[in-house]
């Protein structure tokens, strides 16, 4: 199947040269994740090409080429025809199990797993399988799958595939309501680029940078990309070019609602819950996250063009216009 892939996609592609003799346990461990050819939702195929690039093995993909789904759908034979649509029928699967117990956010990582350790027809029943990324610590998570499947995978080698298939792409199931710029997709998108491992780069909003082959964002950048960021059309705009915030108060009024933007004098953060801020550092060259505890931050703010909770709007409220109550409480303090 893995051979049969990377031919169709080399014949398609051109510039893709994948040597169909790799060595097995690679491909196994960087097999390609396929989603659903009749919806259109055939996405990462450059994730394992990518992978073999980045060990000097292959011809890095020419991403501009127009990828023709339906074409390469029917230069596969029956059979491996067959194969591809129970890869999409179960990766469908993943993907509703995962959104059942609200772990969306995760599906990329719950079906790179499934289809790159698995062997087709393993698991049966999904939710068990989704029920088990529930536990944030990633290697908690590979050693409790390991254990309870059989498995031996590394932790190292899996995260090294997996930042770079989130890297190659935008999350699409992260976003709560793809309709609206909110607060709780904005958390989202932060820590899916802090999780994909963006770079800083100056005036970078989380394109692919061509030549670092990474997605990068400078500080105001990682968040004017999500306000700019079209998921229907999995591309952005420039419609918006300014950032403009409203800052409210010290971090002592500032409600727990991830989503809720964190100033410290000069640069911007993303609370995204548990006490951590996500920020694009100039320092670090990366997106980073760190305790807010840690951090220099001194007031919380909004940011114009995302919608915030109504809990959020009356602090705003008490704050920006106290009530003569509120005032003589502050004054006997």
């Amino acid at each position: 199947m893995a051979e049969a892939i990377a031919a169709a996609a080399k014949a398609l592609l051109k510039k893709i040269a994948v040597d169909t003799a790799l060595d097995k346990e690679k491909r196994n461990k960087f097999l390609l994740i396929i989603g659903s050819v009749a919806a259109g939702l055939l996405f990462l195929l450059f994730a394992p090409i990518a992978v073999f690039s980045s060990m000097g093995e292959i011809e890095s993909p020419d991403i501009s080429v127009n990828f023709d789904e339906s074409e390469f759908f029917e230069n596969l034979d029956s059979q491996q025809q067959e194969k591809l649509l129970k890869m999409e029928s179960d990766g469908q699967e993943i993907a509703d199990s995962m959104f059942a117990i609200g772990l969306q956010e995760q599906t990329i990582k719950a079906q790179l797993i499934y289809f790159s350790y698995f062997e087709s027809g393993q698991i049966v029943d999904f939710s068990g399988y989704a029920e088990m990324f529930s536990n944030q610590n990633d290697e908690v998570l590979i050693s409790d799958i390991n254990n309870f499947y059989g498995l031996e995978i590394n932790y190292e080698d899996f995260m090294r595939s997996y930042v770079m298939v989130m890297n190659a792409t935008i999350n699409e199931y992260m976003f709560m309501d793809s309709d609206t710029k909110n607060c709780t997709d904005m958390a989202a998108w932060s820590r899916n680029a802090y999780v994909s491992g963006w770079g800083f780069q100056e005036n970078c909003y989380g394109e692919m940078d061509e030549n670092l082959r990474y997605r990068c964002a400078d500080n105001v950048g990682m968040i004017m990309g999500y306000l700019r960021y079209l998921p229907s059309k999995k591309s952005f705009n420039t419609d918006v070019d300014t950032l403009i915030y409203n800052e409210i108060g010290g971090l002592d009024t500032m409600p727990d609602i991830a989503g809720i933007g964190l100033f410290d004098g000069s640069q911007f953060g993303i609370y995204v819950g548990n006490g951590e801020v996500i920020f694009a550092s100039a320092d670090s060259e990366n997106v980073v996250k760190s305790p807010v505890s840690e951090g220099n931050w001194i007031s919380w703010c909004t940011f114009e063009g995302i919608d915030y909770p109504q809990e959020v709007t009356d602090i705003i409220e008490e704050i920006q216009n106290p009530t003569e109550e509120n005032t003589e409480e502050e004054n006997e303090e």
